[in-house]
This record gives C-alpha cells, structure tokens and sequence, in this order.
C-alpha cells in the first residue's frame, strides 16, 4: 500500500505515531508524512528547523513533508490556537499538492481535532478514505487540559470534531471506555474499532544506567517518564515526596522528560525543600530509555483527577509494561483498570497524595519475589494487549478494509 500519515506531530518529536509509521514501513508500504515543524513540548523550532526551511525530508526511507507553522511557545492559549490552527491551514493546502495516487490515508490525533480537516479536504475534493485515531477526546479535553468553558467554543469544536468522525471511514479509539463518548456524538458504534497504542521499540537491556553522575543517592529509586505538564499533576507528586520525606523513607524520584510546566515544578521543589530527594534529569531518546529503566526499582503514573483523563490509557503506560517493572500509579479509570487487571503494581485515586505516599512506602516494604511477580505480570499483560507486531497486523487490515 501507499499509505499518507497525516500528523500534526512527527519525528524527531516523540510520538507513538514515529515507531507505527516505520512499522508500516516494515511491512512493505509506501509511507508519506504530512506534518509540522518540529516543536513539541519546548515551544521553538529544533535546531536546523525554521518556520520556512526544511519543507521535505526523509528519515529512513519514509518521505516527509512538513508545512509552515506558528511554534507553540510558552504553551498560552492564543499561542497554542495558532499553532493548531496554521497546521490545519497550511496542512490543507499542501495536500493539494502531493501526489494522490495513495491507497489509504491515516490521521493521528493526539490534539489538536484540527488535524483532521487536510484529510477531510482530501475525502471532498479527491474521495480519497481516511482512518482517523483518536488519542484525545474533543472537545471535552480542552476543558480538562486547558479549562476551556466557554460554551460557544465547546459547541463550535464539537461541530468540527462531529464533522471530521462523520467524513472518516473508520474512527480508532486507543480506549475502550472513548466508545460511549463518541456514540453521543452521533456516531455509529459498527463505525469504531479499538485499536490501542503499542510502544516504540524498546529491546530488553542489561545495562543500568550511572545515575550517579546526575548526584541522585543511593535508595529505592520511582522513575517517571515523559510530559512534564499540568495534565500529570505535579503538585500530587511533590506532596508524596514531603509526607515519605517526613516519614524518613529514602526515596529518589527521578523525572526524565520535559514540558511547560518544568520551570514551576523545579521552583516547588526549591520552595518544598526537595532538591535532596527530587530530581529533575531531562528529556533522553528512546533508544536510552531501557538503561535508565533498568535502574529504577519502580515507574511512575499520574494524573490529574478529570472524568476525561479517566478514559484514557496513558500512552507511557504501554512502554512501561514493555520493560516489566512494578508500575506506582496515582489516576482513574482506564489507566487504573489495566494496572489493577494485570497485577501490576499498586494504583491510589487521581490527586490523593497521601494514599500515593501509602503506596510507594508499601512497594519499599514489599518482598523481593512479589516485586519481581508484578513486572513479570506487567510484561506479560503488554504481550497480550498491546504488542507491537500484532496491532501492526491489525491497522494493516484496517487500512486495506479488508
């Protein structure tokens, strides 16, 4: 197949939609890009990319065409609309000019909704049938993530959103519970299909990663992963780490990652007296990632309490299952039912710091062997649900409506 991916994000950002395009690749398709600038989450384009430059590239053999786009900034509200709204302009109109002799087109919407009209333009002008993968709900998560209230916006997204699932052959869901949400919207339930994320390819590793050169002490080590924003709740993070703090319990917490919300966590941490027990480190690659999980005694899950977070399947909790450790995670609903079904570690309510705290002082106490049971657990479950291979084979037949 000639498959177009179109996404407003794209390597060498760090989304699940980099390792499915190569795994498409793979497989013997075509693959065509159309995305942005690289921005995400710092705000400003990488180094080697402008606002003009850079319009065609390949990585790999997989073709990419990045289109002009307003950089996100410091992440404000105006700033963001604009980033959304010069991908979805810009996007549209260079779609006029790639090549239409494509089999299939694929749409991955991690938000904003926007993303989806260049393939609507493409159904109405070319009838050419596009697979839409939803990783956000719209418009109900620009009211958890952005406190959005405003009933006239609420109402104008939820048109747009309506129209994009209305125009799309098939609309992916990477959660189960996404399902009822989507029915309300009007849409036909024969026209949904669960497809869940997988996790970029993360080979088993024996090495540990030094993290003495990052001045982290010796004691149990609870490893977080990825966006440093306001959806991961921070605050409940930082008030586990004072009452274990309290409690004398030797815990470091050690964040890889990046975000808007980094300077202010790294100002509480100042201001909470943490600087001994918390550690800031960065964002890394994914081909680092397996030597730093290898030396943590457990990874970290969070966010904030927000009936629209509770649909959703973190995506890092995928890769973490994939590496087989105890997970500690602080949320609800979806997140939480796959960690509790598969045995793998303990899970607190969304926001409750000390039930948190609870949980990672009973993981410490916790023997050896039960340790060892729950990542195997973990690992296990990843196999069965989210396995790369298999969902390939999946989205292979769903893109060829077989």
């Amino acid at each position: 197949m000639r498959i177009l991916i179109i996404s407003q994000y794209f390597w060498p950002e760090s989304f699940r939609i980099n390792d499915l395009a190569r795994g498409l690749k793979e497989r013997g398709n075509e693959v065509i890009v159309l995305t942005g600038k690289p921005n995400y989450p710092e705000g400003k384009f990488y180094n080697g990319y402008s606002i003009f430059s850079k319009s065609y590239e390949e990585w790999g053999t997989i073709k990419i065409y990045r289109v002009p786009i307003v950089s996100r900034g410091n992440g404000g509200g105006v700033r963001l609309f604009l980033n959304y709204i010069s991908f979805c302009i810009t996007a549209s109109f260079r779609v006029l000019w790639i090549k239409k002799d494509f089999d299939s087109v694929f749409v991955y919407e991690p938000s904003p909704i926007t993303v989806g009209i260049p393939a609507v333009v493409l159904k109405t002008l070319f009838k050419k049938k596009f697979y839409f993968w939803v990783q956000d709900l719209w418009p109900a998560s620009i009211t958890a993530a952005a406190s959005v209230k405003n009933k006239f916006v609420l109402l104008f997204f939820d048109f747009l959103t309506r129209m994009i699932y209305k125009h799309a052959s098939k609309v992916l869901v990477q959660s189960k519970a996404f399902v009822p949400y989507i029915i309300n919207q009007g849409i036909s339930d024969k026209k949904i299909i669960y497809f869940p994320n997988s996790t970029d390819i993360i080979k088993q590793s024996n090495e540990i990663k030094d993290l003495s050169e990052y001045n982290i002490p010796e004691g149990f080590v609870l490893m977080f992963a990825g966006n440093i924003g306001n959806a991961q709740s921070f605050e409940t993070l930082l008030r586990a780490a004072q009452i274990l703090k309290e409690r004398k319990l030797k815990v470091s917490w050690v964040i890889l990652g990046d975000g808007r919300m980094r300077s202010e966590v790294d100002r509480q941490i100042k201001l909470k007296g943490l600087q001994d027990c918390f550690f800031l480190i960065g964002r890394f690659p994914p081909s680092e990632m397996p030597s730093f999980y290898a030396s943590a005694d457990a990874l970290l899950l969070s966010l904030k309490r927000s009936e629209i977070f509770s649909y959703t399947i973190p995506s890092k909790l995928q890769s973490y299952m994939s590496f087989g450790k105890p997970i500690i995670a602080s949320l609800d609903g979806e997140g939480a039912r796959v960690i509790i079904e598969a045995s793998a570690g303990y899970v607190s309510p969304a926001e409750d710091a000390n039930s948190l705290a609870y949980n990672i002082a009973k993981v410490i106490s916790t023997d050896k062997t039960l340790l060892q049971k729950m990542a195997n657990n973990a690992f296990e479950y990843y196999k069965r649900e989210f396995e790369r291979e298999s969902l390939l084979t999946k989205l292979t037949e769903i893109l060829e409506d077989k």
